[in-house]
């Protein structure tokens, strides 16, 4: 017999196994039978009362053990000789779309126009320090997508998808800890990931599958209703039975090379905004009534909502104990991501705060059409870029200049290393954008203690946080609903939204390859 039972304790007893095991057997204790094992299976922090708790949902087994957790990559076989499906793109769709093929018998052919992990960390580099874009290596691109650089955070509200499980499962056999099966929001960090990718990576090619870097696709050749030649840069011309298409948020010569080959694709609205920066202790002092933090509990971290002119403005990845960086993927533009490392250990806690940018605003505004909502974005991305001194310092405020309409004088210490500097950001954010952000902080300000400070730095732009187009196909298939064996996915598709909902996604069109195959 399994019983589940929630428990509540107290910070400083959360990593005491032996008191756990008390009030497990205390909880316990009117039921006939003798405790074999337990395991925590959720952990939480509610920190809705005065003093902050976890909660724990255990399964307590009695007269009986727990089944041991898959292992997937144990029955993994060799796909070297196997039928080919390419994949265009290596992050989270692509990668755990290749997986899933080598675990249906398929061999996976990964294409990416970066650079591996370890490689892609000098172009970090240089983007951050010296100001330089490397259109095919940055935050975007590169082996493990955005992703790999930006945090890791591993929660969706896309539970239709598929099997969460199964994803967190393959990190954690592929170096992450196991925390992330139990955390309510399971995080790795920018710091370890690297490493876990490469690992996945290894796993590819160990099972047959090929993964080529600095590979960029410039053309598709086209028979009918099916492509049958993925042209890359340097002129390689390879024969292809299915493609699958993950190239990120991001990837808008992708997007252009579809709509000149007239393969359908829409605009689709998108969101965009600003990041905006607290010291961390701020955020902790107001989610956990007390400053410093206990040592046992995380870098607090919060998520916001507001409605301003039956438009919503929300908080968008937010990072405790995290930094700023340089999201930039051409030269010629500003935008700005966050990221954490593992430890959370920064002293800044920042988040995006966007509101939904719609088509009929856009129209309102001249920009129609299959790329109306992907050049507004480009727009602001490189007006931000032309109002500064031609680096990737960022225009920032004190957030209660900002809300207030005042130029800052002086600005807040920040985490971004390219450097802040002051701008009346009312001067360069769209008109409409800018109220319904100010007047949504305002909100935030309301809802939240100590949120409205002038301890807070608004920084723009926060422009990348879903794509700007739709590639459409078929809900049975997951083929393109004009392109027979073209399979969009992940975010750059338009159907996903960060790590987790883009690896379940790549699983689906994986699975949906297999299924057509063997019909």
């Amino acid at each position: 017999m399994i019983k589940r039972i929630q428990l509540k304790i107290f910070p400083n007893k959360i990593n005491d196994t032996a008191f756990i095991d008390s009030l497990v057997r205390k909880e316990c204790r009117s039921i006939n039978g003798k405790i074999s094992e337990w395991h925590i299976e959720k952990k939480s922090v509610d920190a809705r009362k005065r003093r902050a708790f976890y909660l724990i949902q255990v399964d307590v087994y009695f007269n009986a053990s727990r089944k041991e957790r898959i292992t997937y990559v144990d029955s993994y076989k060799d796909v070297s000789r196997a039928q080919e499906v390419h994949i265009i793109g290596a992050g989270p769709a692509g990668y755990f779309a290749a997986l899933e093929l080598i675990e249906s018998g398929l061999k996976p052919i990964i294409l990416d126009r970066g650079k591996n992990v370890r490689d892609r960390r000098r172009d970090l580099k240089a983007i951050q320090q010296d100001g330089v874009v490397n259109p095919d290596s940055n935050y975007c691109y590169g082996e493990g997508g955005a992703g790999t650089y930006s945090d890791g955070k591993l929660y969706t509200r896309s539970y239709k998808r598929g099997k969460i499980s199964k994803v967190l499962d393959l990190f954690v056999e592929h170096g992450a800890k196991e925390d992330i099966l139990i955390d309510a929001h399971p995080h790795i960090g920018s710091n370890k990931l690297p490493k876990i990718i490469s690992e996945m990576r290894a796993t590819i090619e160990r099972y047959g599958g090929e993964i080529h870097f600095d590979s960029q696709v410039t053309d598709l050749e086209l028979d009918s209703s099916k492509i049958n030649t993925i042209v890359l840069k340097d002129g390689t011309k390879l024969k292809c039975d299915y493609v699958i298409l993950a190239t990120g948020h991001s990837a808008r010569d992708i997007f252009a090379l579809l709509d000149r080959l007239k393969v359908h694709i829409k605009a689709k609205p998108f969101a965009l905004g600003i990041r905006i920066e607290h010291p961390q202790q701020i955020i902790d002092q107001a989610q956990y009534n007390e400053s410093p933090r206990s040592e046992f509990l995380p870098a607090s971290s919060y998520s916001l909502t507001a409605q301003v002119d039956r438009k919503g403005v929300f908080s968008f990845c937010m990072c405790p104990g995290g930094l700023i960086v340089p999201a930039a993927t051409s030269p010629g533009e500003i935008v700005v991501n966050g990221m954490s490392l593992s430890r959370r250990d920064s002293a800044y806690a920042n988040s995006g705060v966007v509101t939904s940018i719609e088509l009929d605003e856009l129209a309102d505004y001249g920009f129609t059409g299959t790329f109306a909502s992907m050049d507004f974005q480009r727009k602001v991305e490189q007006g931000i870029f032309n109002a500064g001194d031609g680096s990737q310092k960022a225009p920032a405020q004190r957030m209660t200049d900002y809300v207030n309409g005042q130029f800052s004088k002086d600005l807040n210490p920040s985490s971004y290393i390219p450097g802040l500097y002051s701008s009346n950001l009312k001067e360069i954010l769209p008109e409409f954008v800018n109220d319904r952000i100010k007047n949504g902080l305002i909100q935030f300000g309301n809802k939240m203690k100590s949120y409205m400070t002038s301890e807070a730095n608004i920084v723009a732009v926060e422009s990348r946080t879903s794509s700007p187009i739709k590639i459409p196909r078929n809900k049975e298939s997951y083929a393109h609903e004009q392109i027979s064996n073209l399979y969009p996915c992940g975010e750059g598709a338009g159907y996903a939204g960060g790590i987790l909902s883009a690896a379940m996604d790549g699983q689906n069109v994986a699975k949906a390859i297999f299924r057509k195959k063997n019909i």
